[in-house]
């Protein structure tokens, strides 16, 4: 078997840690979430983070929200620090044990892990259901261990494909199952059923975890996915939280997860993602001394990545073109 590829260093972890001793009281009876009712019709709207207590974009961009009094001008929106456990173990230079306590919290959204209060994180999704139940909109901020480049993450419904489409950024969309090791936020209830129900829920990975540019790139998907669900209009929004539209914009179809067996798993080159790998049979790496290579022409690797390396976990996506 060839050499797998040295592990890399971790990179250094430059976007700075908010303070959030205001922000984690709330105004709600749940700590760490503050609610906004217009009294006017519309949707009610719900942004999250933390859901990881070392992804910190997404609290930068609600932070940023709150200092700037922002309020809906219709329906009702909720902003909600999620694994503020886990982001009190935060430390820039060992950030991987602040993604979660006892368990990923991104994994524990469905109802018989919810209702067996076994960890932190399933506790403190249980105390954050009732306001994922109420939303109709859901935008779930997340970073990454490797990859600068944002990806918006829709899920497999076409109404959360077009959503990202509308919003104009980031310039990647890929539409995903989630995880065999459990349900995401983003696939909760409504949110993972099919047809079209009202709900719109997108999941946005912001690029690496200590980029400081993943914080704008946390606001600028705020300010649209607010004015796309019609909370406010645009005009109401400061025009500094807003990028660049992308000059264009590609929607991929992840076909397979390729999950660790153990921790015996190894990739042959050092991937950052969104790699195409031109023909079928390339290799990927190794899974317990057993190669793992491409199914089809022109495969596309998403977020390859072995930093939470455990049996079970999500290694690499694969996805081509949707047609």
């Amino acid at each position: 078997m060839p050499t797998p590829a040295a592990a890399s260093v971790p990179r250094p972890f430059l976007l700075a840690c908010p303070d959030l001793s205001a922000e984690r009281s709330g105004n709600t009876d749940t700590p760490g979430v503050w609610h906004f009712d217009s009294g006017a019709p519309g949707r009610h709207v719900m942004l999250s983070a933390l859901i990881h207590g070392n992804e910190l974009c997404g609290a930068w961009a609600l932070k940023e929200a709150l200092a700037a009094g922002l309020r809906p001008r219709r329906g009702s929106l909720t902003l909600a620090f999620c694994n503020l456990a886990a982001f009190d173990r935060f430390d820039p230079a060992n950030y991987a044990p602040a993604r979660f306590v006892d368990e990923d919290m991104n994994r524990v959204w469905s109802g018989d892990k919810l209702d067996t209060p076994s960890s932190q994180e399933r506790r403190r999704a249980a105390e954050l259901r009732p306001w994922v139940e109420r939303a109709d909109w859901l935008l779930d901020f997340h970073s990454m261990s490797n990859s600068d480049v944002p990806l918006q993450l829709t899920g497999m419904q076409q109404r959360n494909i077009d959503l990202a489409l509308e919003l104009g950024n980031p310039g990647t969309i890929i539409a995903d199952a989630g995880h065999a090791a459990g349900v995401r936020m983003r696939d909760y209830g409504r949110f993972g059923a099919a047809g079209e129900n009202g709900t719109r829920s997108l999941l946005i990975e912001c690029g690496f975890h200590g980029a400081p540019e993943a914080r704008d790139v946390a606001v600028d998907q705020m300010a649209r996915f607010l004015a796309a669900a019609g909370a406010v209009d645009r005009g109401d929004l400061p025009a500094s939280w807003f990028a660049p539209d992308a000059p264009a914009q590609r929607a991929l179809r992840v076909t397979h997860a390729i999950a660790a067996k153990s921790a015996d798993f190894r990739f042959a080159q050092p991937w950052k993602g969104l790699e195409t790998l031109a023909k079928a049979g390339t290799l990927i790496g190794w899974s317990e001394g057993e190669p793992v290579v491409t199914p089809y022409d022109d495969c596309v690797l998403i977020m390859p990545s072995t930093a939470n390396l455990r049996p079970g976990v999500t290694v690499v996506r694969l996805a081509q073109p949707i047609a």
